[in-house]
Parts: structure tokens; C-alpha cells; sequence
């Protein structure tokens, strides 16, 4: 049996956010009596005298708020089979392996991603400068991350701005992650992209943006997503790389990316025309990091996060199941 912690914020039961605190008075009760009393929605219902059913609707509501959270123990993830069996075969210093959803491969990355929220905070110490990248995986742990204050943490963004559907971009990703570690941000403030090599080269020199370029290049700590190369990626969608262009690069051997920079199957640099206009991290930058989370989710993602354990670029995996078993299978 899975262990569990549940907490009941006590923030939420002093000054409830949204409606009236008379309207949030029964939602704050359930949500009491379910998780801190182990009363049973039935005994909630008689004694708060309403329906079963506005038991259960009263005990989503609070989780829709976050007022409540239930967190899986870690420890039975990072202690079972496959996460050992990950470690051994690829060095790696923890590995947290979830469970697929049999119901719905879609779900897998929600279930993952949530799970590397609830791990993150326990990767971290105060004083870390922890370089944050982007896309839809970063992003919804930023989501999922409960509030978990750490001191004097800095929370940095790997590379520039780019446009992103669903607000995937690299400042969405670092500020909300920010604010819910209670960390200093830095952001990049510099587009991804530039017209021109001289024009990288020139804001790379400004003093506010050398600043924080240094900042990117002491960070002790990483979490990152490792990218696909497949016709849909990220960097097609978001058109820092054609697609037509992709193609081009696939056949020299890339299958991944790392904050926007192609890597091969030996997680090798796969060196792309746009580099030189690119303001972010390098892959030399990403290497030999005190903790290096990577967040595998998703179809497809087996291949690109082999390549990034291969070439270096994690100490920290958490991933699925079935990803875990691909992983395992390439040895």
C-alpha cells in the first residue's frame, strides 16, 4: 500500500481566497472533518447536515483551490525495481518512476509531472541557484508545485523569450516556479532569437544582460525537459527551427533537445545555423551540475532522454513506467 500525507491549508482556513468567507464555510468544514478528523463523507454529511453529495462537491472544491493536497510518499517510487534498475544501469543519483495510467496515455504526463513537483522541493537547499528551461512539461509542474518556500533560492531562466502556445514560455516557467519557492527570479531578458549574429553578440555585452548571463552560467542546480525532434516538437511550434529544417538535422543524428540546442543519440551537440544567433544556456553549461532533474513524459520522450543521460546531463530522473522499461531495454 502506498503511504500519504495529506495537508489542509491553514491559510486557506483563516482567509479564504475567492467567495465570501460565509460561502467558503462549509468547503473549509469538509474539507476538516474528511482529511485532518478521518471522518468518512457519509458521517460529514450527518453531521454537517446536507447530501452526501454536497460532501463530495464541498471536497473538490477545496482541491480545485488548492486548499488541500495530497502527496504520495516518494520514497516507495524512488525505492522500487525499476527506479534501482535506472540508476544502475545509467549512474544516475535517484531516479522517481510513476506508474502509467492504464486508462489514459494522456495522463501520463500529468501523473508525472505532478510527482516531480511534489520531489522538487526535496532536491533543494537554501542558497541554490536552480536554472529553470521551458515547454508544456516545465510548465505544468510550475502548475502543480505546491508553495514550499526555500531561503535564499535564486531561480533562474536558462535561455531567452520566445513566443509559446498555452504560456509555455521560458519567464512563465521561471516566475511561476519562483513564486511558489518564494526565490529571487531572474529572468532573461533577451528574445531566444535574433536576426543577426551581431546583434546576439552585442546584447550579449549590454551589462544588465551580461548580468544575468552570468547568473545562468553559475546555477548549481537544473530542471529541464528534454524535447523531441519529431515533426510537432516544441521548436517547430514555437519556430525557432523549421520543420523542413528539423529534417535536416535528424538525418545528422539528432533526437533531442536541450533548451533549444540539438543533441544526437550520445547526447553529442548537434550543431544548429540558428545557434549562433541563440542567447541562452550551452550544452557545456548543462553539463556536471550538483542536481540535474530531468522530466520525461510523454510519447516519444524514451529516445531523447536516453540521449540526455547519455551525454551527461542528469543526475535526477523521474519519468513513467514505460518510459522507465524503454530506458532499460536500450541498455
Amino acid at each position: 500500500m502506498i503511504n500519504n500525507t495529506t495537508q489542509v491549508s491553514s491559510k486557506a482556513c483563516q482567509e479564504p481566497a475567492g467567495i465570501s468567507s460565509r460561502g467558503d464555510t462549509p468547503i473549509i468544514e469538509a474539507a476538516w472533518l474528511y482529511y485532518h478528523n478521518g471522518l468518512n463523507q457519509n458521517d460529514i454529511a450527518k453531521r454537517m447536515q446536507v447530501s452526501r453529495a454536497s460532501v463530495v462537491n464541498y471536497l473538490g472544491e477545496a482541491r480545485k483551490r488548492g486548499w488541500v493536497r495530497v502527496y504520495l510518499n516518494n520514497d516507495v517510487f524512488l525505492g522500487q525495481q525499476l527506479s534501482a534498475e535506472l540508476c544502475d544501469a545509467f549512474g544516475l543519483k535517484e531516479a522517481l518512476v510513476v506508474p502509467d495510467d492504464s486508462s489514459n496515455t494522456a495522463g501520463d504526463v500529468d501523473r508525472v509531472t505532478r510527482a516531480a513537483a511534489d520531489w522538487l522541493p526535496r532536491l533543494l537547499q537554501p542558497g541554490d541557484l536552480l536554472g529553470v528551461s521551458w515547454g508544456e512539461t516545465i510548465y505544468r509542474l510550475a502548475q502543480q508545485l505546491s508553495r514550499h518556500p526555500i531561503d535564499a533560492l535564486t531561480v533562474v531562466q536558462l535561455l531567452g523569450s520566445r513566443p509559446a502556445a498555452l504560456g509555455f514560455a521560458a519567464e512563465a516557467c521561471t516566475t511561476m516556479l519562483a513564486q511558489k519557492l518564494d526565490g529571487h527570479c531572474i529572468n532573461l531578458h533577451v528574445p531566444l532569437l535574433l536576426s543577426t549574429k551581431a546583434v546576439r553578440d552585442i546584447l550579449c555585452v549590454e551589462p544588465v544582460i551580461a548580468e544575468q548571463l552570468a547568473a545562468l552560467s553559475n546555477c548549481n542546480k537544473v530542471l529541464f525537459a528534454c524535447g523531441t525532434c519529431v515533426a510537432d516538437a516544441h521548436i517547430v511550434q514555437t519556430g525557432l527551427i523549421a520543420e523542413h529544417q528539423l529534417s535536416h538535422y535528424t538525418e545528422k543524428g539528432a533526437v533531442g533537445v536541450i533548451c533549444g540546442r540539438l543533441i544526437d543519440g550520445d547526447g553529442h551537440s548537434v550543431v544548429a545555423d540558428v545557434e549562433e544567433r541563440m542567447i541562452g544556456v550551452t550544452l557545456e553549461q548543462m553539463r556536471n551540475k550538483e542536481m540535474a532533474l530531468l522530466v520525461a513524459a510523454g510519447a516519444g520522450r524514451g529516445v531523447s532522454a536516453r540521449a540526455a543521460i547519455k551525454g551527461g546531463y542528469v543526475t535526477h530522473l523521474a519519468t513513467s513506467s514505460s518510459i522507465a522499461r524503454e530506458l532499460l531495454a536500450s541498455v
